[in-house]
């Protein structure tokens, strides 16, 4: 009887890696660690401006599919990183899943060998050494949290996270906000409107308490503080933009009760660049001039990029060209440093400005 059931649709179940195991086969040196715990802090300080004068930039590939392609990415923005600190803390877009409108490959988690043999274990393993590498070369990283029990296996890599347009209404997802250990920002929906992530800020900031795992792996009943360090992404859709003045200055209004004094990134993809990779560079021009004409609720920008500008379409068994998104058409590297440089530039005219008429 329980055979005709249970699992009917079922072709296989098998047990992950508990995170603990993953955790101590890939460990998190103390001195990555310490170097984490201070992203998070600075974030923090932008986020509730302590930090008034710089803007957060996470940037890079829309999802990693390739190691050493993300390795190389890497290494070349940290050395921009270093280069537009006093202006930009820049984060590395670590992204390793995708939520999917339909179907399609998942991010790197779910199918990291890019074959449809959805090697999780493999998956959470890959991911945990990409960002360790990462997070050694001085550079912290960012990404969307998406399946519920990833954190468990990579969170403690992680400066900063995103609830995605299409997960921010969902209650499993505002309940894991609440606990994440890092600021969160909170997409605006896949219609453009507001309400969901302001109830999601509303949610992730009180306790809650859900069904996951702990560190053993063991199915468990998790109980949060809330998250204060959220923050609303307003990244366009339903057709329309939402990154000019009269739409940041509404979400401003509408946010006046959370009493975060930085609460707005703008996503300059998806409906904010109009499915156009190449309107990244001017929608991050017009958020920057927004901040230094008075728009002090900005906190920063998110935007893809990668070695070579464009997308490619993934097709199990097919080569791949380097250096190229197989999601999201991103920016490529000559007009990523190029975007870093010019934003600092022009924050810093805009410091030294108010420095003289100060």
């Amino acid at each position: 009887m329980a055979e005709r059931i249970n699992n009917q649709n079922i072709i296989d179940i098998a047990p992950l890696p508990a995170p603990k195991h993953m955790q101590e086969k890939l460990p998190l040196p103390y001195e990555t660690g310490q170097m984490i715990l201070q992203a998070r802090q600075a974030i923090r300080d932008i986020l509730h401006g302590q930090d008034n004068h710089r803007l957060a930039v996470i940037i890079g590939p829309c999802s990693i599919h390739d190691p050493e392609a993300a390795i190389q990415y890497a290494e070349q923005l940290k050395h921009v990183a270093d280069r537009v600190r006093d202006h930009l803390l820049v984060l590395s877009r670590t992204y390793f899943e995708k939520p999917r409108t339909t179907v399609g490959w998942k991010g790197l988690i779910n199918d990291p060998k890019l074959d449809g043999s959805c090697d999780i274990g493999g998956g959470f393993e890959l991911a945990r050494s990409i960002l360790l590498k990462i997070n050694h070369l001085g550079l912290p990283c960012a990404t969307e949290f998406l399946d519920p029990v990833t954190p468990q296996y990579i969170s403690d890599l992680i400066s900063w996270s995103a609830i995605g347009a299409r997960t921010t209404e969902s209650q499993t997802h505002r309940e894991m906000a609440s606990g994440l250990s890092m600021p969160v920002g909170l997409k605006n929906g896949t219609d453009g409107g507001l309400q969901v992530a302001f109830n999601a800020m509303i949610a992730a900031r009180h306790p809650q308490s859900f069904i996951g795992i702990n560190a053993e792996g063991l199915t468990s009943i998790i109980k949060t503080n809330g998250n204060l360090d959220r923050h609303l992404v307003l990244r366009g859709g339903g057709g329309r933009v939402n990154y000019n003045p009269e739409d940041i200055s509404e979400a401003v209004r509408r946010l006046a009760k959370e009493d975060i004094r930085r609460p707005i990134m703008v996503d300059c993809s998806h409906g904010n660049s109009e499915k156009d990779h190449t309107r990244q560079v001017p929608v991050a021009r017009s958020v920057v001039n927004q901040f230094t004409e008075g728009q002090t609720a900005i906190m920063g920008l998110l935007i893809e990029s990668n070695l070579k500008p464009g997308n490619q379409k993934w097709e199990a068994g097919k080569p791949l060209e380097w250096g190229v998104s197989i999601t999201d058409a991103c920016i490529g590297w000559e007009d990523t440093e190029h975007l870093l440089d010019e934003l600092a530039e022009t924050l810093d005219k805009s410091t030294n400005k108010m420095a003289v008429s100060g």
